[in-house]
């Protein structure tokens, strides 16, 4: 077949299988299509022929895994919190029967595009060094733009395993992002120094309200 991607009638009957069990492996994290403008699914005709042993390789690579975990603020880390996601991470992998290549963590803001472990989980990516990438929940990796880096990630043979589709937001993490996008859009407006005097009296007000026990 010379057809990089294929629709999902074409990877159903590849796969010997049915559109809903195609859909169903999708919510699963196990096998995700690629979308088009038209929001239809792909699916890369390696990863079918690798599903089906035909590519010796490539199924070595998918059981490879990147193991990824990420907190906004050292005050998280120091609770412990880092190391906890990560074992979790670990334990899933673990029961998952996949060989962990990496174990990449951040102390940063989901919204940082400069984070070193995500620059490296990518390296690694783009270097066929796994075929996994597994994380806790989606914001982990990105509180926006996660669907950009799963197409990104796919297109190297990657795909991207969430743990848990539905994860409680952490407040503070909440308001260091939104803290975050205040300060950038207030710099580029009125400067830098105007962007962290407007991100410091956003801080301050999130703190009033949180002493006052202002109800959400």
């Amino acid at each position: 077949m010379d057809e990089q991607f294929v629709s999902i009638g074409k990877a159903a009957k590849m796969l010997g299988m049915s559109i809903d069990g195609l859909r169903k492996w999708e919510r699963e994290g196990r096998l995700i299509p690629v979308r088009t403008v038209t929001n239809h699914r792909r699916y890369r005709v390696a990863d079918l022929r690798a599903l089906m042993h035909e590519d010796a390789p490539d199924v070595a690579r998918d059981t490879r895994c990147l193991l990824y975990a990420r907190v906004s603020t050292t005050k998280q880390q120091d609770a412990g919190n880092l190391d906890r996601q990560l074992g979790r991470l670990t334990a899933f992998a673990a029961e998952q029967r996949w060989t962990v290549v990496a174990a990449l963590t951040d102390v940063a803001s989901g919204l940082n595009e400069k984070r070193r472990g995500l620059h490296r989980l990518l390296e690694l990516a783009q270097q066929h060094q796994a075929g996994i990438v597994a994380v806790e929940s989606k914001d982990r990796l990105a509180r926006f733009g996660f669907t950009y880096l799963e197409s990104y990630l796919h297109a190297f043979g990657v795909r991207v395993v969430v743990m848990e589709h539905t994860v409680k937001d952490d407040q503070q993490e909440l308001v260091e992002d939104l803290i975050a996008i205040t300060t950038s859009f207030s710099a580029r407006i009125y400067g830098k120094r105007g962007g962290e005097k407007m991100g410091s009296t956003v801080r301050q007000a999130m703190a009033t309200l949180a002493q006052e026990g202002v109800p959400e």
